[in-house]
C-alpha cells in the first residue's frame, strides 16, 4: 500500500506528465500549422511520449493500492515566435519536470518507501536524456542562426528523429 504523502506527490507528477503531453501537443500545432513538418512530428511523437510516462504512472499507483487521480488539464501557450521559442520553452519546461521528479524521489528516501523510489529511477534517467536533446536542439538552432537553407535541413531532420515512450 502506498504511502499517502508518496500517492500525492505520484498525483501530482501524473498531473504534470498529463500537462507537459498537451503542452507538446501545442507546440505541435503551432508548428504544423507554420509549415514545420518535421518539427511537428518531432513535436506529436513527444507529446505521446509524455502521455505514455503519464499511464506508467497511473499504472504504477493504482498497481500500488493507491487510487490515481487524472487531473485537468490548462489550456497551454499556443503562439510562439519560432524554433527558437520553442526550443528554448521546451527545455525551461523539462527542467521543472526534472525538479518535481526528484523531488518525488527525495520524498521517497525520507519514507523510506524504496520500491517507488527504484520506479522512479526511469523518470530520473529518462530526464537526463530529455534535457540533453533539447540542449542539443538549442545548439543547433543557434549554429543555423537565420539560414533558410539550414533550417529546412533542421526541420526535416528533427522530424525522422525517434523517441521512446
Amino acid at each position: 500500500m502506498l504511502d499517502n504523502h508518496i500517492e500525492a506527490a505520484l498525483n501530482a507528477q501524473i498531473a504534470m506528465e498529463a500537462q507537459s503531453s498537451h503542452f507538446y501537443l501545442a507546440m505541435a500545432t503551432w508548428a504544423d500549422t507554420t509549415g514545420l513538418n518535421g518539427t511537428s512530428a518531432f513535436l506529436y511523437k513527444h507529446s505521446d511520449e509524455e502521455r505514455q510516462h503519464m499511464l506508467k504512472l497511473i499504472r504504477f499507483v493504482n498497481e500500488r493500492g493507491g487510487t490515481a487521480r487524472i487531473p485537468a488539464l490548462e489550456a497551454p501557450e499556443s503562439t510562439f515566435s519560432g524554433l527558437k521559442a520553442i526550443f528554448t520553452t521546451l527545455l525551461e519546461h523539462e527542467t521543472r519536470v526534472t525538479a518535481s521528479i526528484n523531488e518525488v524521489v527525495d520524498l521517497c528516501l525520507s519514507r523510506k518507501d524504496y520500491t517507488t523510489q527504484n520506479f522512479m529511477q526511469w523518470y530520473v534517467a529518462e530526464q537526463i536524456e530529455e534535457e540533453a536533446l533539447a540542449r542539443t536542439i538549442l545548439d543547433k538552432l543557434a549554429m543555423i542562426g537565420s539560414d533558410s537553407a539550414g533550417l529546412y535541413l533542421f526541420d526535416r531532420d528533427l522530424g525522422q528523429l525517434e523517441t521512446e515512450a
